[in-house]
């Protein structure tokens, strides 16, 4: 194991959470999304499970359960943004997806709600891309990053794959570029060069790399950090997102695909903080006790599957069991769900099939 301090020193303050499962059932459970669906100020939750053909939303705080949509085979990925400006935002949502590029139609379909978002809301299929796989919104289109490319073959996966965007409205595809090999599995939008305008990063066999948008409308892609420097296909990065340690940013990943490793990068320097974790899949960023610096948030799926927290002292990185054995976490989010001002957690489990918050106290 590589190094990680598992002494709380007297410095270090750990976040209190309490478990509260909100829904069971939900198989194959891939992603959870907060965002408000019915115009009352509060966080709901969007559910989304990969063996369902229902696309459901809780509602905060009784967390009551609405159908968004049905017939919605193999769902992967959605995200929200509001393109008429009602207070409700429409979703962008992958389906139709399978690991093997062969099988995988890669359905992408555009959903508003018809008045209540309470009730069914209207599909659209605007595209079909092989392996549609990552859903984001990044100034104002929607962001979809496949999996792999259409003629990917496990366990080498050589093909280019696309990371391409839509915008509202006239719904064409617009290829960002083509230049990532193997499977993409990573996505997180920031402003990484600080210029106004959100950039796309992501995560794959070749590494880290960052999309800087451009005042053109273009695009400018940049290596960032080479991942895990083992021999493809066990190379690079599978998950990333951006923290701040009192205004020094630093960038964590999962490493490698579905991999066993917490990385960290500051300072160009790659510190792998953890290597326990089996089939890590979801990591995050957020000051969860108020002291000015991130923690990370990482979800894994096997072995003691879980959620651990980790906290930076003195360059140093503690670790927080926050839970083992309760949620097998695909996803997981950071939000203030009852707005005390203290960040909550909430995680879908795959193979426990469940939605489970961890309140802080």
């Amino acid at each position: 194991m590589f190094l990680l301090t598992l002494t709380v020193s007297a410095q270090t303050r750990f976040a209190r959470f309490e478990k509260q499962a909100l829904a069971a059932g939900l198989r194959g459970g891939y992603q959870v999304v907060a965002a408000d669906l019915n115009r009352d100020g509060k966080p709901d939750l969007i559910a989304l499970a990969s063996g369902m053909t229902e696309l459901i939303w809780l509602e905060n705080p009784s967390w009551q359960r609405h159908v968004i949509a049905s017939g919605l085979m193999r769902m992967i990925n959605t995200w929200p943004m509001d393109i008429d400006k009602d207070g409700v935002p429409e979703l962008l949502v992958a389906h139709a997806f399978e690991n093997e590029a062969a099988r995988s139609v890669g359905i992408v379909s555009f959903l508003r709600h018809q008045g209540d978002p309470k009730k069914p809301w209207s599909v659209k299929e605007i595209d079909r891309l092989t392996t549609s796989h990552r859903v984001r919104t990044a100034n104002g289109l929607f962001i979809n990053a496949p999996l792999t490319g259409a003629s990917a073959v496990a366990p080498e996966y050589r093909d280019r794959a696309p990371l391409v965007a839509y915008r509202p409205g006239d719904w064409n595809r617009q290829l960002i570029h083509s230049d990532d090999e193997g499977v993409v599995h990573g996505l997180f939008i920031t402003d990484w060069n600080r210029d106004g305008r959100e950039d796309v990063m992501s995560a794959s066999f070749q590494g880290i790399h960052v999309n800087l948008a451009q005042r053109d409308g273009t695009w400018k892609r940049e290596k960032l950090f080479d991942g895990d420097p083992s021999p493809w296909p066990k190379s690079g990065s599978s998950d990333v997102t951006v923290g701040r340690l009192r205004g020094e940013r630093f960038v964590a990943a999962i490493e490698p695909w579905h991999g066993n490793q917490v990385a960290v990068y500051r300072n160009k320097q790659r510190l792998v903080i953890d290597d326990t974790l089996t089939d890590g899949h979801t990591i995050y960023t957020g000051d969860l006790n108020g002291d000015g610096r991130d923690e990370i948030v990482a979800g894994f799926r096997g072995g003691k599957r879980g959620v651990y927290i980790y906290y930076e002292e003195s360059k140093r990185w503690i670790r927080q069991v926050v839970s083992e054995g309760e949620v097998s976490a695909a996803a997981c989010t950071i939000v203030d769900l009852n707005a005390d001002r203290k960040p909550d957690i909430a995680c879908i489990g795959s193979a426990t099939q469940n939605l489970v918050v961890y309140w802080q106290r």
